[in-house]
């Protein structure tokens, strides 16, 4: 057996037995006499050690190479152990380990690179991470409880209400009206955004509409406050009166429009001044010269760039403008935010980088928001979903009113605000967007094609499977006196719940389906027909779910909004008249 396989024996490394003797100042490999050896090694006797050559007669010290030490492993010219080397002689030359070959140029440049790029993606990972730190820090949240859905779904439509309030909070902003103001709604837009974000609504709400106020719980530093419901009070109060949060404007505007709030945005006048100098300035036209003593603005007719104090008295104005009220106010603000959405969207915005720093910073500090979008993350990605609509097809409106005896606050016009607030639940855009109106009318055919029967003819029992208490009741009474749907009855409660609205009846029973369907905007989907035809009396069965509006309201929504209701798309501008 040779050096290397005896060194081997109980997996032990010959490199680690070489050891100097004394006695020659030779190193020896000094073998465990327990190893297992074969029998023609265990009977031969020790060798006697070899003489050494001249050269060898050297002391030994601790600077003298040891043969086949770790430091110096590396593997021979064949990539092997030195092999045949006798106990008592110095290991021959081939056998020591070579020392390793230093990398190449080009190893080492890609090592060098490697290094700079995971150094980069790591500082890229922490600037990240400050950034968003920084901006987290700059946003103000309130918990608003269960006053909104839990949180927008990019599978969903999403509903953001957009609230300005009149709180003079902020440098410069104490000579503003009401100096002592807790902080009303005084601008409140509801932003829905449809499904498919191929368009957007942006429904105004004024704030001296009269209209019921739901109880609403508030967070306090001392705990969760009740605040009791009003009835027929100003929208505006909504906020701030009796310590009301957002939370509360969300019901308040649930209960107005029956449309469920996602989030909300709250701003106040610093938000203005500060966002506009962020993007350079906004883009405004006035038809007429304005100076205005009480918004403090002196512009003449044409187009401007305003931002800063200047954009704030803009808003401000409504003395100046249309018929000197609430309502002229809030179409000057329309044009306003339609010039601002523009601009943000503009080249001139999304390339410039500290353009995009100024405007996040001053939205941030800016805005208070509900504690679902509380982080700059969740807010951006708000901020994408939104950002996906062309703002051809962003329509700003107004919830239709009528003035009130007062002269000072304006009612609801149901007729017109109703179908309004009905396209606004069923997703249905305001503009033209020609593949929905496509989708639409694909979803009337089928069912509903065929002849009608007389509204006189339709017999049909109303069952209530919605949450709406009475719902079964106020809608027969609806079919009876304004449709007249005489042979309807009122069955009461549902043995169950249901999540859409549902007409059940018979082959022969088809035409007056269509006509019911006709006379509530059912749709298709609605249509449940049976195998059997109807004996003698037997009636339809009308059964409403959740997603049962009021009578009168129909369950698809209308396909265009009533002829009057003002609107303005985002991508064109108005002058102020």
């Amino acid at each position: 057996m040779d050096a290397q396989s005896r060194g081997r024996a109980d997996d032990i490394d010959p490199a680690d037995q070489w050891v100097l003797n004394p006695q020659t100042g030779n190193y020896e490999l000094r073998l465990d006499q327990s190893a297992p050896q074969s029998s023609a090694s265990a009977s031969a006797a020790p060798r006697t050690p070899a003489p050494r050559s001249p050269q060898d007669h050297r002391t030994a010290s601790p600077d003298r190479e040891v043969p086949g030490q770790r430091s110096r492993r590396a593997g021979n010219a064949s990539g092997g152990r030195a092999g045949n080397a006798s106990v008592g002689t110095t290991p021959p030359t081939a056998g020591r380990r070579k020392r390793k070959q230093p990398k190449s140029r080009k190893k080492k440049a890609l090592l060098w690179t490697g290094g700079v790029t995971a150094f980069f993606v790591v500082a890229a990972a922490v600037g990240t991470y400050l950034v968003y730190r920084h901006f987290d820090s700059n946003l103000n949240t309130i918990d608003v409880g269960g006053a909104g859905s839990g949180g927008f779904k990019k599978d969903q439509a999403v509903n953001v209400l957009v609230i300005g309030t009149d709180k003079r909070s902020g440098e410069g902003n104490e000579s503003y009206g009401d100096r002592d103001s807790v902080g009303h709604a005084d601008t409140t837009i509801l932003f829905h955004v449809s499904k498919d974000r191929t368009n957007a609504t942006a429904l105004s709400i004024p704030r001296d509409l009269i209209t019921d106020i739901p109880a609403c719980k508030t967070n306090t530093a001392d705990g969760t406050k009740d605040i009791a419901g009003t009835r027929k009070t100003r929208f505006n109060e909504s906020l701030g009166q009796s310590g009301r949060d957002p939370g509360c404007t969300m019901r308040t505007v649930k209960e107005l429009t029956g449309v469920t709030v996602d989030h909300f945005m709250m701003a106040d006048f610093n938000a203005v001044k500060t966002m506009t100098t962020a993007v350079g300035g906004v883009e405004v036209c006035l038809a007429k010269d304005i100076k205005d003593k009480d918004s403090k603005l002196d512009l003449p007719a044409g187009k401007h760039t305003i931002k800063g104090e200047e954009a704030l008295a803009f808003v401000r104005t409504r003395h100046s403008v249309g018929f000197g009220g609430d309502l002229s106010r809030i179409e000057i603000q329309q044009q306003f935010l339609s010039s601002l959405i523009r601009k943000m969207k503009s080249s001139d915005t999304l390339s410039s980088p500290s353009k995009m720093w100024d405007l996040a910073e001053a939205a941030t500090k800016a805005l208070t928001v509900d504690d679902g979008i509380g982080k700059i993350s969740r807010l951006r990605d708000l901020g994408l979903e939104l950002s996906k609509v062309n703002p051809k097809n962003i329509t700003f409106t107004t919830v239709p009113v009528v003035d009130n005896t007062d002269g000072a606050t304006v009612l609801l016009n149901e007729a017109k605000a109703k179908p309004l607030f009905s396209m606004i639940q069923n997703d249905t855009s305001l503009t033209e967007v020609k593949q929905q109106e496509q989708d639409a009318k694909n979803k009337q055919q089928g069912l509903l094609k065929g002849a009608r029967a007389n509204a006189s003819e339709v017999r049909v029992a109303v069952f209530n499977g919605s949450d709406t208490q009475g719902a079964a009741l106020t809608t027969l009474t609806w079919l009876q006196n304004e449709q007249g749907v005489l042979k309807s009855s009122n069955e009461g409660n549902a043995p169950s719940k249901l999540p859409k609205t549902t007409l059940a009846y018979a082959p022969n029973q088809a035409d007056q389906a269509r006509k019911l369907a006709d006379l509530m905007g059912l749709p298709a989907t609605a249509l449940k027909p049976g195998a059997e035809d109807a004996v003698g009396l037997e009636a339809m069965q009308l059964t409403l779910g959740a997603d049962f509006k009021g009578a009168g309201v129909p369950i698809t929504g209308p396909a265009k909004a009533p002829e009057g209701v003002q609107k303005v798309e985002a991508d064109k501008q108005v002058c102020a008249k």
